[in-house]
């Protein structure tokens, strides 16, 4: 295995020219780091992971905290983590997964040399470690949006854009009785930022547009789908479409109204808020305002680069949500209304 003396002989240098050139900490003319970046090619050269901490002042790792709670899709955390850490290794990062969500987790991990930066995902609304991270010296990005950011870059989903969005679609397909199905009441109960949003954003654009709407959380098991349609249904008698946005009660809920003689879409129109994956692979393909998990775990790691290399100032960015038809959502807008001629 070459060392970094064999790069120097190879090269015609000494170490400490290598070691400049590796870490970037000192101008080196062209011609000598052409020499040594071929010699470190041609003799196939790695230099030790710690030896580049000490040499860059960086570790090459980013924390990403993905709390893996009960009432939360893991395979849709999932898909996030694969974005996080797909984007990282462009940026030649490994990521260090923290599962849980405490404080001391996090003040553990960024108060020594462990990490250049953090992502952070599952953000409650007024969430308690937006404060501690507002204090780290590394740069913290948040997958999600709290009520106040306290100068921390966030990225995600517009929520509160894709709850309005539903309703205009429903809406100009002639629906004017809708139903949102949401998280379960723990997330709620926790004030989970994109659950908070994508509400607020379907009740403020029911009201604008004069439709009637109802919500009800939903529990993540097949009872918890029924007791939620049972719900929906004696709130809104006359609902002709549903918009869902619970990942894992979402075959369910399909299966209720199912269950209780409601055909999608012929009865009921069913619009779901999930990855395109889970959406395509319903037994009925569902029409959807897709959530691009993989992409805003990569624009995640962008952002954290950015700030570390170019001390970019924080920003937000919040995707623009996007109806994907699958056929799922009935055009109620031409069918003729009983006793009229068409």
């Amino acid at each position: 295995m070459a060392t970094i003396d064999d790069v120097a002989r190879t090269a015609g240098v000494s170490t400490s020219t290598v070691s400049y050139v590796l870490s970037g900490k000192r101008p080196i003319s062209a011609p000598t780091r052409l020499r040594v970046e071929k010699a470190i090619r041609e003799l196939g050269y790695r230099p030790h992971a710690g030896a580049r901490a000490l040499a860059s002042s960086r570790t090459q790792v980013i924390a990403l905290m993905a709390p893996l709670r009960v009432d939360v899709d893991v395979s849709v955390i999932m898909q996030f983590v694969t974005g996080v850490v797909t984007a990282a290794r462009t940026y030649e990062h490994d990521v260090l997964l923290l599962t849980q969500d405490d404080a001391a987790g996090l003040d553990r991990v960024a108060s020594g040399s462990m990490v250049d930066a953090l992502v952070v995902m599952d953000i409650e609304d007024d969430d308690p470690r937006v404060p501690l991270l507002a204090t780290l010296r590394q740069p913290t990005v948040l997958i999600g949006l709290p009520h106040e950011a306290a100068g921390l870059s966030c990225v995600d989903l517009d929520f509160e854009g894709a709850g309005r969005l539903a309703v205009r679609h429903l809406s100009a397909r002639g629906h004017r009785a809708v139903g949102l199905v949401g998280s379960p009441p723990a997330v709620l109960e926790r004030h989970t930022s994109y659950a908070e949003r994508i509400l607020r954003g379907f009740r403020s654009e029911a009201q604008a547009l004069d439709v009637q709407a109802g919500h009800v959380a939903c529990e993540s098991s097949p009872s918890g789908a029924r007791a939620a349609v049972d719900s929906l249904l004696a709130a809104v008698p006359d609902v002709t479409a549903v918009v869902v946005h619970n990942e894992v009660a979402l075959p369910f809920v399909v299966s209720a109204l199912h269950d209780r003689g409601l055909r999608t879409p012929e009865d009921v129109s069913v619009l779901a808020v999930c990855p395109p994956e889970v959406a395509e692979s319903q037994p009925v393909p569902l029409s959807s305002i897709d959530l691009p998990a993989h992409t805003i775990g990569a624009v995640a790691v962008e952002m954290v680069m950015a700030r570390l290399d170019q001390d970019h100032p924080a920003e937000t960015r919040l995707l623009t949500p996007r109806v994907v038809d699958r056929g799922s959502v009935h055009d109620r807008s031409a069918v003729p209304e009983p006793g009229v001629s068409p």
